[in-house]
């Protein structure tokens, strides 16, 4: 029950729910034990007993107490489900903020799939329970209880012979539970990785299709449902072995009912209408103890879903604020003292003593080789990560002691793959500041060269996106996403590759454009191309984690160095296409 009691904070705030649920469960289960009651009356008195004048009063009793069970029974699920169901709404909320607060670290490791299981099919799983599973356990219970009750009442020695075979039952059902757990546990692994395969999939149709890797594709995915069939059949083998043998140990004790009970009869120490009543009571024992297989499966399905769930609410967030974390404006002068960085333990340094000063309004321009560093700088900017060793400032102060939103929300990125929503031109780029007026969403547009391509679509900046911006070129993309960022109006820029899809003469224009918006701004431009970073007031050559170069765009040529050579390679490359061309 471990599980169970780390999530009780979102299900006992409504408790109230369950408790008038289990109120009205109560009348339930004491009318269905009132049936053979009944019946022991009709057979006894009435017929046996030749008293036929207490038809009506038995019959019109009878009918009260199906209306009574009717409404009961509506009460007792409406407010089971209500239960349930508002729980994880709570819980599905906590999971979806977790989400948004975890860091890249954990993001680097997750798999986009599992936690869309986690989010819809664990949840599920987990609500299940809450509204049908804890109130079936009940209802066995009292139902055995009551039942017993009865039958003590009516015979003690065949109640203990009928009963004889109980403990038998309750040990296989304890054993199933402990086989039938795991079992379930992998199964919803194996779902949450069937799910990522799709999604991948999916996410990598143009890919698939452009290497003629459909075949790979099927063969992966049918791995991996091969792999859930697996869990599934596991788990219907141990329940195709345990429920036979539950429901011989129950008929062991209808046998000794009906041998011993009719012995009873015979001998007159008890009535017929006992032993009919005897044999409908030991159902409502003997079928809730088979039922309680199904209990145990339900449970075990929302134990191992809660684990699931939990896996991801009890995750560290490597990134937190401090409590007397500040929200004042911010500048944007960046310092960087000392700085290294690791992602992983044990693996290579990202980032190796990077020191440099931006301030206000300096441009940066950021060069390398891929997994050179130049990304993880801005990245620490914004305290996606922190660093092992020296500080990040930001206005002379270290960047956790600003709350994150204020942080961020002084830093514009434009990355080099722009992610855009399933909304409206519109939304996407006032996505980073709700406030902006329509006007500033059209300058912002023509800023960044996209206006003149946006009004040219049937509904203009009206027009829906599909999935990731579906639908439009690569360079569409980035033009909308440095339009989203000038609406932002940040003290701090970074151009991730902003440009890199792109043909030329859209670049010239764009960098036009953004000189302008650059003004005053600490800018961040992290580039291949030397054309896009070649103004910048302090270019930064990395290679390896460290800063191997430093200086401005002609000091660096004349430094017959690395960026000389990258130089030399792109421009050398662009006169012999020139030439060809020619």
């Amino acid at each position: 029950m471990d599980t169970f009691k780390k999530l009780k904070k979102f299900y006992w705030p409504y408790r109230k729910y369950f408790f008038t649920s289990l109120f009205f469960l109560l009348f339930v289960t004491a009318i269905t034990v009132v049936y053979p009651i009944i019946l022991q009356l009709t057979i006894d008195e009435v017929v046996l007993g030749d008293q036929y004048d207490l038809i009506p009063y038995i019959s019109i009793g009878f009918l009260l107490l199906m209306i009574v069970k009717g409404v009961s029974t509506y009460f007792h699920q409406y407010l089971g489900d209500l239960f349930g169901i508002t729980s994880v709404y709570k819980v599905r909320n906590r999971l979806y903020e977790k989400l948004q607060v975890l860091s890249f670290k954990y993001y680097d490791n997750a798999k986009t799939g599992d936690i869309m299981s986690r989010l819809t099919a664990d949840v599920e799983g987990f609500r299940f329970f809450l509204s049908v599973g804890f109130a079936e356990l009940i209802r066995i219970t009292l139902l055995i209880l009551f039942s017993l009750s009865v039958m003590f009442y009516y015979s003690v020695p065949l109640a203990v012979v009928t009963m004889a075979a109980m403990p038998f039952l309750a040990i296989v059902v304890f054993k199933f539970d402990k086989r039938v757990h795991p079992a379930f546990r992998g199964i919803r692994k194996s779902f949450g990785r069937l799910n990522t395969r799709v999604q991948e999939n999916v996410s990598g149709m143009n890919t698939v299709k452009s290497l003629s890797r459909e075949d790979f594709e099927i063969g992966r995915f049918s791995e991996n449902n091969d792999n859930y069939r697996q869990n599934y059949l596991f788990t219907s083998n141990i329940w195709s072995k345990y429920m036979p043998f539950m429901e011989f140990i129950g008929n062991i004790c209808v046998v000794a009912l009906l041998a011993f009970g009719g012995y009873l009869v015979v001998s007159g120490n008890i009535e017929l209408g006992v032993l009919v009543a005897f044999f409908n009571l030991v159902w409502y024992i003997l079928g809730p103890l088979m039922n309680l297989g199904f209990v145990v499966n339900q449970f075990s399905q929302a134990k191992a879903s809660g684990e699931r769930l939990l896996e991801i609410l009890e995750q560290e967030e490597h990134i937190t604020e401090k409590e007397n974390a500040v929200s004042t404006p911010i500048k944007g002068h960046v310092t960087f003292n000392n700085v290294s960085l690791t992602y992983v333990e044990d693996d290579d340094t990202a980032l190796k003593n990077i020191s440099f000063d931006a301030p206000p309004g300096k441009v940066i321009g950021l060069i390398g080789a891929t997994g050179s560093g130049k990304t993880s700088i801005t990245q620490l900017i914004t305290r996606f990560y922190e660093p092992e060793e020296g500080e990040v400032l930001v206005d002379g102060r270290p960047v956790s002691d600003y709350q994150l939103k204020t942080l961020r929300s002084h830093i514009g990125f434009v990355l080099q793959e722009s992610f855009l929503f399933s909304t409206t031109i519109r939304e996407n780029i006032a996505y980073g500041n709700p406030d902006v007026t329509d006007e500033q969403i059209i300058d912002a547009a023509k800023r960044a060269q996209a206006h003149d391509f946006i009004t040219d679509m049937p509904n203009g900046y009206d027009t829906l996106l599909g999935e990731r911006g579906m639908g439009l070129s690569g360079g569409q993309k980035q033009r909308i996403a440095i339009a989203r960022a000038i609406c932002v109006n940040p003290s701090i820029l970074v151009l991730d590759d902003a440009t890199s899809a792109v043909d030329m003469e859209t670049e010239f224009k764009i960098q036009k454009a953004l000189k302008e918006v650059m003004k005053g701004r600490t800018t961040f431009i992290i580039a291949h191309r030397i054309s896009s970073l070649k103004h910048a007031d302090e270019i930064l050559v990395l290679e390896d984690g460290k800063i191997i170069e430093r200086g401005q765009h002609d000091f660096l040529l004349s430094n017959n160095g690395p960026y000389q050579r990258i130089y030399d390679i792109q421009y050398q490359d662009r006169e012999a296409i020139m030439s060809v061309a020619h």
